[in-house]
């Protein structure tokens, strides 16, 4: 992949604010015309930096409004151990998001659940049977202070 330039950081800041924007308004947008932006979008696609295009949902209008992040402790730290735990997560659509971490502890996981009963079911049923499994800690947050899914790209481009 090259390096991002000027434009490429533009057009990235609009289509984080808006993927549905016309590449008409985009490239207006971004300084410049209709075929030369749309070839800068497929580049960025080809190039794996815009991953897909997607909607957000509204969790709270889901009925989906509960976030749990859950520390897991795997029993041992064999990669097969580990590989098996990553693939199983993928199986699960309440975890909606999963990182390997620092510490003390092995995972971090983000739960999204409707209601304290539905995670206490997840949790009984599900997670504490995930493999390798050892020590699981849940943390329920109690309100969404902050949420974007737009990455800082401040830095990387002048406007």
């Amino acid at each position: 992949m090259k390096s991002l330039d000027t434009f490429d950081i533009k057009i990235l800041r609009e289509l984080q604010q808006n993927a549905e924007i016309s590449m008409q308004d985009l490239g207006e947008k971004v300084g410049l015309s209709h075929t030369p932006c749309w070839r800068r979008v497929k580049r960025l696609e080809q190039d794996g930096v815009i991953r897909k295009r997607v909607t957000l949902l509204d969790a709270e209008s889901l009925h989906l409004a509960v976030n749990v992040f859950v520390n897991v402790t795997l029993k041992n730290h064999q990669e097969n151990g580990l590989t098996l735990f990553e693939e199983s997560v993928q199986d699960v659509p309440e975890i909606v998001e999963c990182y390997t971490v620092s510490g003390d502890r092995d995972f971090l996981l983000r739960v999204v659940v409707a209601d304290v009963g539905a995670y206490e079911h997840l949790l009984k049923h599900v997670l504490i049977n995930l493999p390798g499994v050892d020590n699981l800690s849940s943390t329920f947050a109690l309100r969404q202070v902050k949420y974007t899914t737009e990455y800082p790209l401040g830095a990387m481009g002048s406007d």
